[in-house]
C-alpha cells in the first residue's frame, strides 16, 4: 500500500477541537482515513478517486466531500490523475449537535443547496448535522467582489481558499490570501474576508465547531448600529 503525501496546514492547538491538513495522491496512491478518537471531513478539489467505508466504495471527484466518523475506517484511493484533497479532524472535545437526518459517507458541492450569509454572500453545507456530521460543519462559502461588514461567529473554524486574490482582516492586521491559504478564526474573532477581484466570486472552504449554519454571524456594535430599524 502506497500512503499519501501529508502536509500539515493548521495543527492542532490548545482549546480547539479542529486540525487541517493536505493529502497528495499520485496515482494508485491509498491513504487510510481512522481515528479512534476523531472525526475526519474530506474535501477533494483536485483529481479523482474513490472512499471505501465497510461495504461501500464511493467515487469521489473534485468537489466532492467525504465524512469517517471516529473509530471508522475508510481507504481513499487514487486513480488515473493526482488526487488532491483537504483533510480536517475534529476531536472528542467538540460539542456535539443533536443528528437531524440520515448519515452520508460521501457528499458533492452538485448535490448541496445554496443559502444566503452576511452580506451578498452565499454558502453551500457538505456536512453537518443533517447528514451525520454532529461534531462539525463542512462548506464552501462564496464571497462576491469587495468585502462584508466586520462581523463574528460564536463558533472555531479552519478556512481554506482554493483560488483569490483576497486579503483576511482581524483588528488592526491584514494578510494576504492566495489559492492554498489557510487561517483559523477563533469564537468572537471580528474579521472580514476580502474578494480582490473586480468580477469574479471567491471561494473558500470552512470547517467549524460546534456544528450548525455558517450564517450564525454577529455585528460588531457599531457596524449592527448602522442596521437598526426604528420602531
Amino acid at each position: 500500500m502506497i500512503a499519501a503525501q501529508v502536509r500539515e496546514l493548521a495543527p492542532a492547538v490548545d482549546e480547539s477541537a479542529l486540525a487541517l491538513s493536505e493529502l497528495r495522491m499520485s496515482p494508485g496512491d491509498v491513504r487510510t482515513v481512522a481515528d479512534p478518537e476523531r472525526d475526519s471531513l474530506l474535501f477533494v478539489f483536485a483529481g479523482s478517486g474513490s472512499l471505501a467505508l465497510g461495504e461501500e466504495t464511493r467515487p469521489v471527484t473534485a468537489g466532492a466531500a467525504g465524512l469517517v466518523l471516529a473509530g471508522e475506517e475508510a481507504t481513499l484511493e487514487a486513480d488515473s490523475a493526482e488526487l488532491r484533497a483537504i483533510c480536517a479532524t475534529i476531536g472528542p472535545d467538540a460539542d456535539r449537535h443533536a443528528p437531524i437526518g440520515a448519515r452520508e459517507t460521501v457528499a458533492g458541492l452538485d448535490d448541496a443547496g445554496s443559502e444566503k450569509a452576511t452580506g451578498a454572500r452565499s454558502f453551500q453545507i457538505l456536512f453537518g448535522p443533517h447528514n451525520g456530521s454532529t461534531r462539525a460543519t463542512l462548506f464552501a462559502g462564496f464571497i462576491p467582489p469587495g468585502k462584508a461588514p466586520w462581523h463574528y461567529h460564536l463558533y472555531d473554524e479552519i478556512v481554506w481558499v482554493p483560488d483569490g486574490p483576497g486579503r483576511l482582516h482581524i483588528g488592526d492586521t491584514t494578510e494576504e490570501l492566495r489559492p492554498g491559504s489557510t487561517f483559523r478564526l477563533r469564537p468572537r474573532q471580528v474579521h472580514i474576508v476580502e474578494n480582490l477581484s473586480s468580477s469574479e466570486q471567491m471561494t473558500v472552504i470552512g470547517i467549524f465547531t460546534p456544528a450548525g449554519s455558517p450564517s450564525a454571524a454577529y455585528l460588531t456594535p457599531d457596524v449592527a448600529a448602522e442596521y437598526r430599524f426604528d420602531g
